[in-house]
């Protein structure tokens, strides 16, 4: 067998999802924030004068499929490394491959680094130069947050674009284009597949295409055709292709479920909020959308008039991670108890608004002196008064002069927030009425 059957073997016996990585960013799907029209990321790779940069998101959104894109749509070499696998040798070798192709050829060399996240700073540092020097033109992808899993030196010589979960309607798209293409697709298949069953499909990948794509190509080839020689993929072939049951109602009723929800843990009503929480559950829902709201309402419905609550739901939503069902509805259950019983505060979700608005009307502010980093100033820095030296407190302007006298966070009487209100009066006891 020579090289070019075995290429096209690699390429036949791909999977779907593989098979039908865009080619291009008219094929590319979603994302278009990022790389829609007119945008700086397409503008850029147009030009063929892309940066280094780190793409970063959940999986089966377009990371490395983009990565793919803008390699055959530039003139410059394209060599991908996984994390995983790749040290610092591998680096250092494409590194001086790219060196002598730009010396020679005038040729830049893009290195897509999958798991970006996974390379400690020793094997980081060994392509620092060579991104600063333009041998070569960094390009990350990785589903942990690049700030907190990433070296500084590598993340601050990047531009980071964050990859949105792909909508249900951007999954069918997908699914559709995969049945009509013949080349790479499942267009030669005798195939009929439902539109529930497409639908199906789209909702329980949960944004990932890669998903959707290989639970399709399982359910054709894994479907007995009829005697009419037909593979026809109905609901019940999708569910057990996706191992998702379909939802025990329709998409009307699995919203207003999940409102209901919302509304009886905000309403502090703990018996309807486990009940409709275990109504989605027992429909097919994802158990980790219920966690996720516990986890939110615990910061925006109860907030600090019971700090822990968010404790006890963050708690829930790890656990259930690890168990899984159906053990994992019995903390997923104290969870959402707590949040529905605790007292309420909506008063981070109003000061987060209030400061939103500050933020974005004042441009120009100025620090005060005495909050000053002195360590780089040339001149003395000073008037700050060190709280512990006055007993933990002490009187002290702390926001720009601008907004001296705005007050953002207002506690209400509730829960825990009563102590806090008290606190800011023990304080500040001539502002007491």
């Amino acid at each position: 067998m020579d090289l070019f059957d075995l290429q096209n073997n690699l390429e036949t016996m791909a999977p779907l999802a593989e098979r039908m990585r865009p080619r291009s960013l008219d094929e590319f799907i979603g994302q278009s924030k990022i790389v829609g029209p007119g945008s700086l990321l397409r503008r850029a790779i147009a030009a063929d004068r892309l940066g280094s940069c780190i793409f970063y998101g959940p999986p089966g959104t377009g990371k490395t499929t983009l990565a793919h894109v803008i390699a055959q749509n530039t003139n410059a070499d394209f060599v991908k490394l996984n994390a995983v696998t790749s040290g610092v040798a591998d680096a250092k070798k494409v590194i001086e491959e790219a060196k002598e192709k730009l010396r020679m050829y005038g040729k830049r060399t893009y290195l897509l680094l999958d798991e970006c996240h996974r390379w400690n700073k020793a094997q980081s540092d060994s392509v620092l130069q060579a991104i600063e020097q333009g041998y070569i033109i960094f390009i990350g992808s990785t589903t942990e947050n690049p700030y907190a899993s990433m070296t500084r030196a590598i993340v601050s010589r990047c531009r980071v674009f964050e990859f949105s979960r792909l909508t249900d309607a951007d999954i069918e798209v997908g699914l559709h284009r995969a049945l009509a293409d013949k080349e790479r697709g499942l267009g030669n298949m005798n195939l009929v597949v439902d539109d529930e069953a497409i639908k199906h499909l789209a909702w329980t990948a949960g944004g990932d295409l890669r998903t959707a794509l290989n639970a399709l190509e399982l359910a054709a080839i894994t479907t007995h055709p009829d005697e009419k020689g037909v593979i026809h993929v109905d609901k019940s072939v999708a569910e057990q292709s996706i191992q998702r049951k379909a939802l025990g109602f329709d998409e009307s009723m699995y919203y207003d479920i999940i409102s209901a929800f919302i509304k009886s843990m905000r309403g502090s009503d703990s018996n309807a909020a486990v009940y409709w929480a275990e109504r989605l559950i027992e429909a097919g829902a994802d158990p980790m959308l219920i966690a996720r709201r516990a986890v939110i309402h615990a910061a925006e419905d109860v907030g600090l008039a019971d700090p822990n609550a968010l404790v006890v739901a963050v708690s829930a939503m790890h656990a259930f991670e690890k168990i899984g069902l159906p053990e994992g509805r019995i903390p997923l259950t104290e969870a959402i108890i707590y949040v529905s019983e605790a007292p309420k505060s909506n008063s981070v979700v109003t000061t987060l608004a209030a400061v939103d608005k500050a933020v974005e009307n004042i441009r120009h502010e100025s620090v005060p002196v005495y909050l000053r980093d002195p360590n780089y100033k040339t001149e003395k820095v000073g008037g700050y008064k060190y709280p512990h030296d006055y007993g933990g407190w002490v009187e002290q302007q702390y926001l720009p002069d601008e907004i001296k006298d705005a007050v953002f966070y207002k506690p209400t009487d509730h829960g825990f927030e009563k102590v806090i209100r008290e606190r800011q009066a023990a304080r500040k006891p001539e502002k007491k009425k």
